[in-house]
């Protein structure tokens, strides 16, 4: 790949990578719990975008990153600008497909609901992702990655883990997709709270310059 790594825990990720084009690793964190003073770590992630968004976001010119980070509008807008997206997600602590796809399944649908946009579509669609994931086995180090183009309103998800072949779907509901997508890039009710206070920050120095 020719590009750096940046650590994400002990994780290894490249700064850019490249799809249809080079991509920048613009915000990066974990999902975590704390239980009983102890800290669980669940995955790693990686927030790639290209570059350009940073023309999408124009009026937040000059506002600080801990401003952005609590700006719901703004991560709207990071969510549906018009720029291609990778997120890469690393499993740290093992856990079965059936549950990550069961989070994903909860978070998203509550989020059509909110929206009123849960329709027998959105249902038949999000039942394809569950069922993408039912037989896997997520050992640490596994990657699941969610591919956004910048035109479409589809998205590929693919996984893959050691000893075995790369899985892939594509996903064609444009809801479910934008709904996956504010997941992870959904400001202050985002999955990892660190993720969005990295991208956040990352975002903020970009728009300065």
């Amino acid at each position: 790949m020719g590009s750096e790594m940046v650590m994400v825990d002990e994780f290894p990720f490249p700064s850019q990578i490249t799809t249809t084009k080079p991509l920048s690793l613009m915000g990066h964190g974990l999902t975590d719990v704390e239980i009983h003073f102890l800290q669980i770590k669940f995955t790693a992630i990686g927030v790639y975008l290209d570059p350009e968004i940073v023309g999408h976001l124009k009026q937040w010119k000059g506002k600080p990153g801990n401003v952005l980070a609590e700006d719901d509008d703004f991560f709207e807008a990071v969510a549906s600008a018009p720029v291609e997206k990778f997120f890469r997600i690393v499993v740290i602590k093992e856990i079965k497909g059936s549950q990550y796809g069961g989070l994903l399944e909860s978070s998203v649908r509550d989020r059509l609901a909110a929206e009123d946009l849960y329709e027998e579509e959105e249902e038949a669609a999000l039942e394809k992702v569950v069922e993408f994931f039912q037989s896997k086995y997520c050992k640490t180090k596994s990657v699941i990655t969610f591919h956004f183009p910048a035109t479409s309103n589809t998205a590929e998800i693919a996984f893959s883990t050691e000893g075995k072949e790369d899985s892939k779907m594509v996903l064609e509901n444009g809801n479910v997709t934008k709904m996956i997508k504010k997941w992870y890039l959904g400001g202050t009710s985002g999955v990892s709270p660190t993720t969005i206070t990295s991208l956040a920050n990352t975002l903020s120095e970009k728009l300065s310059k």
